[in-house]
């Protein structure tokens, strides 16, 4: 028998857009993360008025419910026990491209590598590039405030959102920013980007989008050590020097790609580092000379650079084709994603292999190094319960040697519910109640992604202070 729920909501969205048996949820059980719980139904949403019908009706039932796109989420934050998932991922449109006032206004479910292609022929691109891009949506982007490997250089998505139509969780379509760079008033875009889907639906997003640079210049550096190209990455920006890009892979990382990918990376080399300068033409021979002489000081192995965008493309193919590439090495693994003064790179990552050995467990290292966001993935068997325990007491570690370093416990991959009690290695109590208010301020409920990002406890006394 259909439940009544589920026929409401097949009456809201049309009955071929819910999902509810139990073979169709076990999906949507699971993101990339080790989270898992089972929802209460999928609903395909197609328009952002659907939407705030289902979000009226959610109110009135008291329903839980979350945004997913691509589920490429890496911290839990697009699994939702009891709920009802809006999947956004037929909203998939790219409503305008105005070159003229270079934006673009996108639907949240366009992924993020088919917008870079659509740009691509009109001399055009949009910035925030996450390894995900074949896959995960700017609407997943917006949530987790994404980056990937040119944030060092252009900032992350927030510096590139200028603004959004959002469903509110009462229901209310309402925009915030708008096309304007710098509109008055408090920025309630900063609010929504990097918010995890706890504060509404973001049904239309408008996007910053550059001119392609006029020339690009990749280097590959090899090294004996981690810790040496980690050093030369602080080198170059105490230089004076902004690349593009500044990735480090270990060796681990490095031989799992090549197995997969064959992106020319010596399978011998401790860690290479692929550094991209981009820019006007004039200028770039000379960075990329200097860049070399900080790379010797630091002992590298040997360095070249790529002879043409074939080439550029197969390094990049081999850096972004890591996360994938590693699941040749183990049935499972866990990716950690902290952040450390970019001075504290050589430090975070000594800890990370005594880690390693305290915890028997090989951690790869694959990360933007120029910003100082560690991506370490932990590898594990998940049919192994006692490996499936350390790996969880060494991921929090992992996030407490990053936090007494200066750091914080997420560059880019959120909060969500995997890393909660991690909060209060870097918020004190005062702080973490300010954003339960903030929450119960625009989700009085409580339904809307509920138990991601913040403490339920903080929630919980925010909104007793509102009763």
């Amino acid at each position: 028998m259909v439940p009544t729920v589920v026929r409401k909501l097949q009456e809201l969205a049309g009955e071929s857009n819910v999902l509810w048996k139990p073979a169709h949820l076990a999906v949507y059980e699971y993101d990339a993360s080790l989270c898992r719980a089972t929802p209460r139904a999928v609903v395909f949403a197609e328009s952002a008025a659907q939407i705030a019908r289902l979000v009226r009706f959610f109110g009135e039932e008291a329903i839980p419910y979350v945004a997913r796109g691509a589920g490429t989420n890496l911290s839990g934050g697009t699994v939702l026990r009891g709920g009802v998932i809006l999947e956004l991922s037929r909203m998939n449109r790219i409503l305008e491209i105005d070159l003229e006032n270079q934006l673009a206004v996108v639907e949240p479910g366009v992924q993020n590598l088919a917008f870079q292609n659509a740009l691509a022929p009109l001399g055009y691109y949009y910035a925030p590039d996450p390894a995900s891009q074949k896959v995960s949506t700017l609407g997943g982007n917006v949530g987790e405030n994404s980056g990937g490997p040119h944030c060092l250089k252009y900032g992350v998505t927030s510096n590139h959102v200028l603004g959004a139509e959002v469903i509110l969780p009462g229901g209310e379509v309402v925009w915030f920013g708008g096309r304007a760079a710098d509109p008055p008033g408090p920025d309630l875009m900063g609010l929504l980007v990097g918010s995890e889907g706890t504060l509404g639906v973001a049904t239309k997003i408008v996007v910053r989008i550059l001119r392609m640079p006029e020339s690009v210049v990749t280097l590959l550096a090899v090294f004996r050590s981690v810790e040496d190209a980690g050093q030369t990455v602080s080198d170059i920006i105490a230089d004076g020097i902004i690349p593009a890009t500044l990735e480090i892979m270990d060796n681990l990382v490095i031989r799992a790609v090549e197995e997969s990918v064959h992106a020319g990376f010596p399978v011998d080399a401790e860690a290479v580092l692929i550094i991209e300068l981009d820019g006007l033409s004039d200028g770039l021979d000379g960075q990329a000379r200097r860049i070399l002489e900080l790379c010797a000081r630091n002992g590298v192995v040997t360095a070249r650079r790529a002879k043409d965008a074939a080439e550029r493309a197969e390094l990049w193919a081999g850096r972004k084709g890591a996360f994938g590439a590693v699941a040749r090495l183990s049935p499972c693994y866990l990716v950690c994603d902290g952040t450390v003064p970019r001075t504290a790179l050589p430090r975070a990552l000594s800890a990370v292999k005594e880690l390693s050995r305290k915890y028997d467990l090989l951690i790869g290292n694959v990360f933007h190094a120029g910003d100082g966001n560690l991506h370490p993935l932990i590898l594990f068997d998940d049919r192994d319960p006692g490996q499936v325990v350390r790996v969880h007491e060494a991921g929090a570690e992992i996030l407490r040697v990053c936090a007494e370093l200066g750091g914080t416990i997420s560059g880019e991959h959120g909060i969500g519910a995997e890393k909660l009690s991690g909060m209060p290695l870097v918020f004190r109590e005062a702080d973490l109640e300010t954003m339960g208010a903030v929450k119960v301020a625009m989700d009085p409920k409580n339904l809307c992604n509920p138990g991601k990002l913040i403490p339920p406890a903080a929630v919980a006394s925010a909104a007793a202070a509102t009763d």
